[in-house]
């Protein structure tokens, strides 16, 4: 390389250098004016001295709970009959620690941004995580009836095991369950996060307020709405795109119906398919039901009843003729 390239070159780099710092100056300004905006009580943040719950914890909570729902299937590392008792005493106080620390963090957000008088959230943050973990058993036995339901009723599994490694209606109703049982215990926020994880991973978005019974099953399950203040039997199945929600609110409403049952129920043994929109919290769907696809329902429906919607008239047209001249026929013939 010449003498005078080698020059060029270094003038080049050092114009860059002169230019990185100018814009380096000016992003001090920058930084200055994002701080500024912290100061607007309409904006949103949270800088204190007081750390708030993280979502990425809890999302590890998340799947160290299901590592202790379905032992061997979700664990990186082998677990067998010698070292079981290891691993899941290990998993269990690894989540014990975690959760005791973000609900005591959850309830002193609380405590603190409504001014509340102090409720003891270090010993609530304790009691809330052993009695989570008290109830594993119990939700260990309804998960199995819902795969049981799941692995009965559709002829495509070929295995329990297909199930809870692929189905997202199984890890949404895995996360649902954990998440509605901290919702019992009061915890606030922790189980809206769980299950809008599960939400974002698998389109199906339950509320940990719902109350849903056992055997419970929602097949393929892209799109499923399940409100607040649902109430959903035993043996219920749902497929893709069903909503179980709530009659729109007015805005100068809203504040007058939270903690009001807004969302339908279902009673026991009713299928429900895609599509399906059944709204309003005075609507119930009696057991035995069956409810077709595309069906909009905001009134109740007796047990033992079909709701279908009235088959189309389908029109055939044969490609390349001119549609002008078309007959419309019900059948090809």
């Amino acid at each position: 390389m010449s003498t005078i390239d080698e020059n060029h070159d270094i003038g080049t780099c050092k114009e860059s250098a002169a230019t990185y710092s100018d814009y380096r100056c000016r992003l001090t300004g920058v930084i200055e004016n994002i701080i500024s905006s912290t100061e607007d009580k309409k904006h949103y943040s949270h800088i204190d001295y007081e750390p708030i719950p993280s979502e990425d914890v809890i999302v590890e909570i998340v799947e160290k709970i299901r590592e202790i729902l379905f032992p061997g299937y979700f664990n990186r590392e082998k677990v067998d009959p010698v070292n079981m008792k290891y691993r899941i005493g290990q998993l269990t106080s690894a989540v014990f620690d975690l959760l005791s620390d973000q609900i005591c963090r959850a309830i002193r957000y609380e405590c603190f941004k409504y001014d509340l008088p102090c409720s003891d959230c270090t010993r609530r943050g304790y009691e809330a995580a052993l009695v989570f973990l008290e109830a594993v058993p119990g939700l260990r036995s309804t998960l199995a009836m819902d795969i049981e339901a799941a692995y009965h009723g559709d002829p495509a599994a070929k295995s329990f095991d297909e199930i809870i490694f692929s189905y997202p209606g199984m890890y949404a109703i895995s996360v649902y369950r954990m998440a509605h049982k901290l919702h019992e215990l009061g915890v606030p926020l922790i189980p809206r996060i769980m299950t809008e994880h599960s939400h974002s991973l698998t389109g199906i978005d339950i509320h940990p307020g719902a109350e849903i019974g056992e055997s419970f099953v929602i097949d393929h399950g892209t799109g499923v709405v399940v409100g607040e203040t649902s109430i959903i039997g035993s043996n219920v199945r749902i497929y893709q795109g069903v909503t179980i929600g709530a009659l729109s609110v007015p805005e100068d409403k809203c504040e007058d119906m939270r903690g009001i049952k807004r969302h339908p129920t279902i009673e026991d043994h009713v299928v429900i398919y895609s599509g399906a929109t059944i709204l309003g919290g005075k609507t119930i769907i009696g057991a035995g039901s069956v409810i077709g696809g595309n069906v909009w329902l905001t009134e109740s429906v007796p047990p033992k009843t079909t709701v279908l919607i009235e088959k189309p008239r389908l029109i055939y047209r044969r490609n390349g003729e001119n549609a002008a001249c078309l007959e419309e026929k019900d059948t090809l013939p």
